[in-house]
């Protein structure tokens, strides 16, 4: 397949950091197409051969295993090339249409790693310069919006130039290798689905718990913060991938309409709910690693008064006969106590008990995302060497673990590689569609309206030390309804 991907923002953070790393990989791998081109977008100016040697320093600090050799770097640098622009101009997409135009490819990719507020203006720009068409695709980063307005108001001028069949709307946690395993596990294998329902699940958590804190990208959290950065896109997907029923084919649409019906079914905010079931928390200073940290009203780019949350967690329900009355927890924060994405599905205890068992103990399923990809099933046994006390013999919790990694080794692909194959093949399972990311605002706007009236009254986020699993609250939170968050992972 003749390819063009043209990446705007092509010498940034994330082109550097996420998306050239990965199509490198896939290089590597020998599944990105061989006639392809990568046209990187920037404001400086800068030659192929510049920007090459930009992208070989750039490459040259990834992860050791991910780090291109001279000679990989080398046959793979002639699919890069460089066009600088000036994204208000037309004259500038004049001249990429002229750079398109010459190579005919059969498809051509769009990729906005730019600030979401020059998502209207790119694409207004494309539509204009006859850049939008048929083999066109677009792709656009998270966040889309800050609110559930500005969303639609997004949403509203792309679709003026591109089809919702063009359009992918990129959550990177859709393309891990585990969040695929999860949707195997459930529609792939006869065990588990039957006991995928509240007659069997006690309760389900959410934890991506991140030990870094903002960075340098203090001036962009103040105006995101946790909520928006995390909950509204990543955790929403994973709880849909989690609560959605089977779809009646693996086709993209087929599996979007049963998110969004989880979407449409959790429960609604209130004021009173908020209040009692979500917690906000920002990190103050302490220690990582037995190094110390600052707090992040300390950081660069925020304010000394700063009320934006690092720290969410948060008790729902999904109103509908599968799940009716089984708590689903989501947590996430920055400066925890652990690097860690995981999903708890913790099952009832037995209805009649034959056996001594810990006190609280139950069979429990965890999903691993990051670090660890895999699967633990913790059973209760017998151990053979432990006397029966009383004739009445005591189990104890084993555990069955899957290492995905081990498993499948080499054959794994990473989440952005995995996507960007998929953007270039046309697939469209893994992205977002419009009504799903609609939903998921609407879901949170009571939250964010709460608190914006939290701030006007002085209340500010709990604070928690760097360091540890978030405020007291957030504990307290899932112990009403007797549970407790895994923290041994």
């Amino acid at each position: 397949m003749r390819f063009d991907l043209v990446l705007f923002g092509g010498t940034g953070d994330l082109a550097w950091r996420k998306l050239l790393p990965a199509l490198f990989q896939s290089f590597r791998h020998g599944s990105l197409p061989a006639d392809g081109r990568i046209i990187g977008v920037g404001r400086g100016a800068m030659s192929d051969d510049e920007y090459r040697a930009l992208i070989a320093q750039r490459l040259a600090e990834v992860e050791a295993d991910k780090r291109p050799s001279d000679a990989e770097f080398a046959r793979f640098a002639q699919h890069l090339h460089y066009l600088r622009m000036d994204l208000s101009q037309p004259a500038d997409y004049a001249a990429l249409r002229e750079l398109l135009q010459a190579r005919d490819a059969d498809t051509v990719v769009m990729y906005l790693a730019t600030a979401p507020s020059l998502f209207t203006t790119v694409c207004e720009q494309l539509g204009a310069a006859g850049l939008a068409t048929e083999r066109t695709r677009v792709v656009l980063e998270k966040p889309l919006g800050h609110d559930l307005p500005s969303n639609r108001a997004i949403n509203a001028a792309v679709r003026e130039v591109f089809s919702e069949a063009q359009i992918f709307r990129i959550d990177h946690y859709l393309g891990k290798p585990s969040v695929q395993n999860l949707l195997a596990l459930r529609f792939g294998n006869a065990i588990f689905e039957p006991l995928w329902r509240r007659e069997n699940i006690a309760s389900i958590e959410i934890t991506m718990a991140e030990q870094l804190g903002v960075e340098k990208r203090g001036e962009f959290y103040e105006s995101t913060g946790a909520l928006r950065d995390m909950v509204q896109n990543h955790a929403l997907q994973l709880l849909c991938a989690i609560g959605m029923e089977p779809p009646i084919s693996a086709d993209a649409d087929a599996i979007r309409n049963e998110k969004l019906k989880v979407l449409q079914s959790l429960k609604r905010w209130t004021p009173e709910t908020v209040i009692r079931d979500v917690v906000r928390g920002q990190y103050a200073a302490g220690q990582i690693a037995g190094k110390p940290v600052p707090g992040y009203r300390q950081e660069e780019g925020v304010s000394p008064n700063s009320q934006t949350e690092t720290f969410v967690a948060l008790r729902t329900e999904i109103s509908n006969w599968r799940w009716a009355g089984v708590p689903f927890f989501i947590r996430t924060g920055k400066r925890l106590a652990g690097r860690e994405a995981s999903i708890v599905v913790h099952f009832r205890q037995v209805p009649h008990a034959i056996y001594r068992t810990p006190l609280g103990a139950a069979n429990r399923l965890t999903i691993h995302l990051q670090p660890k990809d895999g699967l633990t099933l913790q059973l209760m046994a017998a151990a053979q060497s432990q006397a029966d006390t009383g004739g009445v013999q005591t189990l104890s919790p084993a555990a069955l673990d899957l290492d995905f990694d081990q498993r499948f080794g080499t054959e794994r692909v990473g989440a952005y590689e995995r996507l960007l194959l998929d953007v270039i093949a046309g697939r469209l399972n893994l992205f977002v569609r419009a009504d799903e990311q609609e939903a998921a605002w609407q879901w949170v706007e009571p939250i964010l309206e709460a608190w914006q009236q939290a701030n006007a009254r002085g209340e500010s986020p709990r604070p928690y030390v760097a360091g540890h699993w978030g405020p007291g609250a957030a504990s307290a939170l899932v112990a009403r309804d007797g549970h407790s968050w895994m923290e041994e992972f």
